[in-house]
């Protein structure tokens, strides 16, 4: 069986569960549920809190499991990052006050910095040398400048309403840029069967996710041109027509491209262009 955690609540949860219910898994039924069997898929889930996925994982006491970049980061664990899954994107940035002269990475040396991820920020200032006071938080970063506590915080930035409410404003670079991801444990070889089918799944729902299929018709003389505008992943299905003067071509293209490109198709000469939606894949 291999061991899955994935998180229990949070922004990453819903599209966690999602993406393994479309990858074919058995999700609870029910929010008290803490651990699912799926022995005809030859797993098991466990939900847990994002937090602390990593340290299972990096424990090995979970084989792989679904949280942000960000935790893993701050884990202070082995696990490693083995695949990243294209939702929960979210950037880890400096916030200082409105009317702060804090503007810009040196000025945070000599400050205090609140922060929920403490190791991940540290190891960030000391690539970038500069020496400051941590001050670790376990919530309500945003507060801790009006009480006092610290000059500016780290933390991690959504929409910025909330740092924007609370008086502060992002400044600086991003100190990371996050997503979810699905982490292993050393104890699993990348090329375990295991972790190779799991892999695979989860593959084929990003791909269902960002492609869609397209399907016109061309004349036989303008095929060489349209299959220019929708190349596909190998090569586009090209079939006869009853009208021997025309053909049928489907072919996978990027879901966020595909009105601009039934634009071009249809400026080359493409007719009864239809896109239809993936469920699954496997390329």
């Amino acid at each position: 069986m291999l061991r899955i955690a994935v998180p229990n609540k949070g922004m990453l949860s819903e599209p966690a569960w999602n993406m393994l219910g479309e990858a074919g898994y058995r999700l609870r039924s029910n929010p008290r549920q803490l651990v699912v069997q799926d022995p005809d898929n030859e797993v098991e889930l466990f939900y847990l809190r994002p937090i602390d996925i990593a340290v299972y994982v990096g424990h090995g006491t979970i084989d792989v499991g679904i949280t942000g970049r960000d935790l893993l980061l701050n884990s202070r664990t082995d696990a490693g990052e083995h695949l990243p899954l294209g939702f929960g994107a979210s950037t880890f940035r400096f916030a200082a006050p409105e009317a702060s002269d804090i503007q810009q990475l040196d000025d945070v040396d000599g400050k205090r910095v609140a922060t929920t991820y403490d190791k991940l920020l540290a190891d960030y200032l000391a690539g970038h040398g500069i020496h400051a006071e941590i001050i670790h938080l376990d919530g309500a970063v945003e507060s801790s400048v009006q009480l006092g506590v610290a000059d500016l915080i780290a933390d991690v930035v959504s929409t910025g309403t909330t740092l924007r409410n609370a008086g502060l404003r992002v400044f600086g670079e991003p100190i990371l840029r996050s997503e979810a991801v699905l982490v292993r444990s050393p104890r699993v070889a990348s090329n375990d069967e295991r972790l190779v089918i799991l892999e695979r799944r989860l593959q084929g729902v990003l791909t269902a996710q960002r492609y869609v299929l397209m399907d016109y018709d061309i004349p036989v003389s303008k095929v060489s041109a349209a299959v220019a505008v929708t190349p596909g992943f190998e090569s586009p299905t090209v079939s006869p027509l009853h009208d021997k003067q025309w053909a049928a071509v489907r072919v996978m293209v990027p879901r966020e491209k595909v009105n601009r490109l039934m634009d071009r198709l249809y400026d080359v000469g493409a007719r009864g262009i239809i896109v239809t939606a993936l469920q699954a894949s496997r390329m």
